[in-house]
């Protein structure tokens, strides 16, 4: 079957579910209105509005037969909605963001859901050098740029295509910056597929590849709250993780890799994320480290960390690729921006856990490289798998 009539037919399928489910709403991002397990997985696609430089924008509805839901659009290639059961089988919306589209155009939209790129995390100043010569980006975050400078990932337009997988419903997001597009080098070539599968899994699997030397490090930016409201002090965190990378007050790293055993940093055998968070000293106090896993870069996908609820009993557990993983406590949220439902997201309303090669690591020679050359593929797996508790 040709996929444009697949896509066709799951969309009926989707639309059919969801008038089963006596969904009525009007905003596709407003609630999880799929109150029964559809009879089959389906993906769907929907109109969402337009992007500030005027391209359309659209949403990708995935969902699988145990009713778990999750909204992609192509703005950004960001995750708008992901709905899973409590452990009484509710459903319930579990990432921050907005109803509709013109929330994600505001200038103070923080990544919500994103992809982000060509370099997630922080490069120092701006600035790094490849093969001896010198490169300057723009910066956005001080004097540093941050996830890819003042129009990164998440702020453009990616095509989409639904997929084939074994595995379960798939769309294949693409995005082709030009060469020196925020001052990076070289034509880089991203896709990221997100899979929804039948056990619950959100896996994103990622391709990156440039025609000239560069340097790349994408991840998705999520913000999670598992509970669907109020905050995350009470979710309980374990980081498969014995050191994590010290920054300066610029939140650059220092180049050292610090043990976390008995500290403020340890989450090694899994304690709730309040517990200790009154000791840090930064400003606005809260966690936003980048943690080093003990396997570091592999080939397969192994546990990064686990999240559990102990209101919903919604348990989230992260498995990568990669050898790092920053977590960061919400702490920049504080209480003036409105998003779903009218909610304003006060500080620690959610975490996020942006598997990644370490920050800086251009200019840090002692880390991970993130050089890609021409002819190399970057490609990088990570699951979210979601149970209760």
């Amino acid at each position: 079957m040709k996929l444009q009539t697949w896509l066709f037919a799951t969309t009926i399928a989707a639309l059919a579910g969801f008038l089963t489910a006596g969904c009525s709403t009007s905003k596709p991002t407003a609630c999880c209105c799929c109150s029964k397990a559809p009879m089959k997985a389906s993906l769907s696609r929907q109109s969402f509005g337009k992007n500030s430089d005027g391209k359309d924008v659209d949403l990708y509805v995935l969902t699988n037969t145990n009713g778990v839901t999750a909204k992609i659009m192509t703005r950004g290639a960001a995750i708008v909605q992901m709905c899973v059961p409590n452990r009484d089988g509710k459903l319930g919306d579990i990432t921050l963001g907005f109803d509709t589209l013109e929330g994600y155009l505001q200038k103070e939209n923080p990544y919500f859901g994103t992809i982000v790129g060509r370099y997630g995390n922080r490069i120092a100043k701006g600035k790094f050098s490849l093969d001896g010569k010198s490169y300057t980006l723009a910066t956005n975050n001080g004097a540093n740029t941050l996830h890819g400078g003042l129009k990164g990932f998440d702020k453009v337009v990616w095509t989409a295509e639904a997929v084939e997988s074994k595995e379960g419903v798939a769309v294949k997001f693409t995005y082709v910056s030009p060469d020196g597009e925020e001052g990076y080098p070289g034509t880089l070539t991203v896709s990221v597929v997100y899979t929804l599968t039948e056990d619950n899994q959100l896996r994103l699997d990622y391709a990156v590849s440039s025609d000239k030397p560069t340097v790349a490090n994408i991840t998705n930016h999520a913000y999670w709250n598992l509970a669907g409201e109020g905050d995350i002090m009470s979710h309980k965190l374990m980081l498969a993780s014995d050191k994590f990378t010290p920054v300066d007050d610029s939140l650059i790293p220092t180049g050292e890799l610090a043990d976390i055993k008995g500290t403020v940093m340890d989450f090694a055998q899994g304690h709730p994320i309040g517990d200790r968070l009154g000791e840090l000293k930064n400003k606005p106090q809260g966690y936003d480290h980048n943690y080093v896993l003990r396997e570091g870069l592999t080939p397969q996908p192994k546990l990064a960390a686990r999240v559990e609820d102990p209101k919903s009993g919604r348990v989230m557990e992260v498995f990568t690729t990669e050898p790092g993983v920053q977590f960061y406590s919400g702490n920049f949220l504080d209480g003036t921006l409105k998003g779903k439902k009218g909610v304003l997201y006060q500080q620690h309303a959610a975490l996020c856990l942006e598997t990644q090669h370490f920050p800086d690591s251009p200019n840090q020679p002692n880390f991970p490289s993130t050089v890609l050359r021409p002819g190399q593929t970057y490609t990088s797996t990570t699951i979210h798998k979601f149970s209760v508790k």
